[in-house]
């Protein structure tokens, strides 16, 4: 697994210290997910605990993301995890265009735990399903967060945030491979 730190876009401060992120592929068709969250004074708000279903608009809140791209053209995967166990997976033909339910996604497996100094979000997520990505190849792909830690106080975290406003979607952000 490799490690990775995220860093607070600068338009949307935070009290949350630091968000860091492992990732790897323990098979070629799943994707491995830890995400930690220090936060020694508690502040981060955790939407209520659930059964996890796929829901939308899991961005709104404290949400764990996943931008996957699909290798040869311009469209991609959207994969948002929540802490109440909910989940989103989305495709899109390019930059937010043709969006659609990513169909033949198997329900993830999502762990929430309290840690020193903060909570962890660990995930497994088979992605066999999902149309063109290569099993026998590297994954390109963005890892983000949405932190609420404070009422209508969101920040959000990338591996890179490409110059000016803050946008997930943006493929020069994407700068992992897994």
């Amino acid at each position: 697994m490799k490690l990775a730190p995220l860093t607070c876009h600068p338009n949307t401060p935070s009290i949350i210290t630091a968000v860091e992120v492992e990732m790897g592929r323990p098979q070629p068709a799943v994707l491995a997910l830890r995400y930690r969250v220090t936060d020694p004074k508690r502040a981060l708000v955790i939407p209520p605990a659930a059964v996890g279903e796929r829901r939308d608009d899991l961005w709104k809140r404290t949400c764990f993301e996943a931008f996957i791209c699909i290798p040869g053209g311009e469209a991609y995967y959207e994969l948002n995890l929540s802490p109440s166990a909910h989940w989103a997976a989305y495709r899109f033909d390019s930059f937010r265009a043709g969006m659609a339910d990513a169909d033949g996604i198997i329900s993830p497996r999502l762990d929430w735990l309290k840690a020193d100094n903060g909570f962890e979000l660990r995930t497994l997520t088979d992605l066999s399903g999902m149309a063109g990505l290569p099993l026998d190849a590297p994954w390109r792909i963005g890892l983000t967060a949405v932190i609420e830690d404070g009422p209508d106080q969101l920040s959000y975290w990338a591996l890179t945030h490409p110059p000016g406003v803050q946008d997930f979607h943006n493929a020069e952000g994407w700068t992992a491979e897994v």
